[in-house]
């Protein structure tokens, strides 16, 4: 299988840095094992692996899933409020248009 390549700013790879790392010192904190963490999250030892390297290859919601197993705070660790900035950001988004059109630059015949 052909390995993918990501590249990513260096805000969004610091960033996904800081955050393997704090995954990481959580799991460190409660003791656990990666081979612990892997069967918590569902994935195997190799993915976990990746997660603490920070590597951008591994999909969002296992970073997700691992930050809370481990207890880092990403919003909120209250379930009703992220449920109700949830519902609040849903309807944001219905006042915005669903999808995006390139605006099309139309010269002006400005000559009378």
């Amino acid at each position: 299988m052909k390995t993918r390549h990501v590249t990513l700013s260096p805000k969004a790879s610091l960033s996904l840095r800081l955050l393997a790392e704090l995954i990481e010192e959580g799991r460190l904190r409660k003791g656990w094992t990666r081979d612990e963490l892997a069967e918590r999250v569902g994935v195997g030892v190799v993915t976990i692996r990746q997660v603490a390297k920070g590597s951008p290859r591994v999909a969002i919601g296992t970073y997700l899933e691992a930050a809370a197993l481990v207890g880092v705070s990403l919003f909120t660790d209250d379930l009703d409020t992220l449920k109700q900035e949830q519902a609040t950001q849903r309807e944001r988004l219905t006042l915005l248009p669903k999808r995006v059109r390139r605006q099309t630059q139309e010269s002006l015949d400005d000559d009378f």
